[in-house]
């Protein structure tokens, strides 16, 4: 019978210390609480801050061979994979011979020795919970609060990461512009109460048909919505929208001061394009809202689309 590996989900720190006996003292002082990995020197503690498993926090010796502590610090801290994970250095008073170079080299603290355990423990704790705060509020910055979808500057961001991607790859990246037809007078006849609710159902049901790992949707601005799709074909892109559509038409919501439809409907654009070097990202956007007003103008609840040379 199988049995299920549990993912260990405790923070991770590194220390990094040529004395393997100090190495041993931390690692002893928080085996248990944490999951704890260590480091001989500078050049393997930037394998592990670059692994697939990264730390959540690295404690650092100051004096070492080869490349001593400030210049590990200031290595991390050069490398955008790396920079934003918290370095506390741990060493003689002797040694600190300059605390606002480590300072100002983006450590976070400094913990001499001999140390007290629970002293160094909370600092430990402090600066992890310091860290899951910073990312729970980055986390949130791009976050659209009402429908819990990415939201337009996300989309910013992934559609100039994909944009790149695709011309790196030579694939194609597609872009579905989507807007909910008549909302304000939906707003109007149910209020806003109802308006906020239509609009959490509407981005649920959107997302449902993105499935594939590089599928993105976010909430692009008032009742409008935007979905990156990279490596298909534009017939695969429509296809998707009619899922999409489709997903909508099952919600079944009212609405009765709709002309087009009883119940809530989408109107949408579609692009595809392969993306090159002379050729900015604004380029498929501005086709994909096209075709999104091409389907307002052909009588919404429509699906539009264009595949661009």
């Amino acid at each position: 019978m199988e049995t299920k590996v549990q993912q260990d989900n405790r923070p991770k720190i590194l220390i990094v210390d040529d004395n393997k006996q100090n190495i041993e003292l931390l690692m002893e002082l928080f085996r248990g609480e944490y999951r704890v990995v260590a480091a001989l020197n500078a050049r393997r503690a930037m394998k592990v801050a670059l692994s697939d498993s990264p730390p959540d926090l690295i404690l650092s010796d100051i004096l070492m061979p080869e490349t001593d502590g400030y210049e590990l610090c200031a290595l991390l801290k050069e490398n955008p994979d790396t920079k934003k994970i918290p370095l506390i250095f741990v060493t003689a008073v002797s040694e600190v011979m300059d605390e606002s170079r480590g300072f100002d080299l983006g450590a976070m603290d400094y913990i001499t020795k001999p140390f007290h355990p629970p002293m160094v423990k909370a600092r430990v704790r402090l600066h992890l919970n310091l860290k899951r705060k910073q990312e729970l509020l980055e986390q949130y910055a791009f976050l659209d609060a009402l429908t819990e979808l990415p939201n337009r500057r996300r989309f910013d961001e992934i559609m100039d990461t994909e944009w790149n991607r695709a011309i790196r790859a030579n694939t194609t990246l597609s872009i579905i512009f989507m807007d909910i037809d008549h909302f304000k007078r939906f707003n109007d006849t149910y209020g806003h109460g109802q308006g906020d609710e239509c609009l959490r159902k509407v981005a649920s049901a959107i997302r449902q048909p993105m499935r594939r790992a590089g599928d993105f949707v976010a909430r692009y601005g008032g009742e409008e919505f935007v979905a990156v799709v990279p490596y298909v074909t534009h017939e695969e892109a429509m296809e998707l929208a009619e899922k999409i559509r489709s997903h909508i038409t099952d919600l079944g919501l009212e609405h009765a001061s709709s002309d087009i439809s009883p119940h809530v409907s989408l109107s949408m654009g579609v692009a595809t394009i392969a993306p090159r070097q002379d050729l900015p990202a604004s380029t498929l956007l501005e086709a994909a809202d096209k075709m999104l007003y091409a389907a307002k103008a052909q009588g919404r609840d429509a699906i539009r689309g264009i595949n661009l040379p």
